[in-house]
């Protein structure tokens, strides 16, 4: 079942976040834009540079109104432990949620069950609470987090603006489609 369109779970965790514990449910994703980073696994390889990446584009995800969570399923410890001693880790400024009980990581499909870990998934939700994509890639396979920036703004725009949709390879300013019995066969 796709998790497109449907509002986020509910759940109760511990986060880090600036050298501090927090408390964070799906509450926390209304209001606002959110983007969800779910990672295999603290201490790893391709993990850290997605994490540090993300980092590099935070200021202009919150000038966009987002807010930036990393989820795996270490502890809140270990997410401590891992900023104190990784020099990609130590500039994350944004939530890294710890998901030891598997539940948000089995509310968004992507847990590997026969390894505890998380598959690399990475979810926009809207200011509802409402899932509005869904990227998964394999392990080894490290994301781009300047791709969220284009798709942040078209679904933030196709929000702001019903009854239009954007095409493939859409950049804020330029056209957008309105879709309508006109254009059937004519794109």
């Amino acid at each position: 079942m796709s998790l497109i369109g449907t509002e986020v779970q509910p759940f109760q965790a511990t986060a880090f976040q600036n050298g501090k514990f927090l408390d964070v449910t799906e509450q926390n994703f209304k209001g606002q834009w959110s983007v969800v980073c779910f990672y295999p696994a603290d201490f790893t390889f391709v993990c850290p540079t997605e994490l540090e990446d993300l980092q590099n584009q935070y200021a202009e995800l919150k000038q966009l109104g987002v807010e930036v969570y990393s989820v795996s399923t270490d502890t809140h410890f270990t997410h401590k432990a891992w900023h104190a001693s990784s020099p990609a880790i130590g500039k994350v400024e944004y939530i890294m949620i710890g998901d030891p009980s598997h539940v948000i990581s089995r509310n968004f499909d992507v847990l590997v069950e026969s390894e505890g870990l998380a598959d690399r998934g990475t979810f926009i939700i809207d200011p509802d609470g409402v899932i509005q994509t869904v990227e998964i890639t394999a392990g080894g396979i490290g994301r781009d987090a300047s791709a969220l920036i284009s798709k942040i703004k078209a679904a933030q725009y196709v929000r702001n603006n019903p009854g239009e949709v954007c095409p493939a390879k859409w950049q804020e300013g330029g056209e957008t489609l309105k879709p309508n019995l006109d254009l059937v066969g004519k794109i």
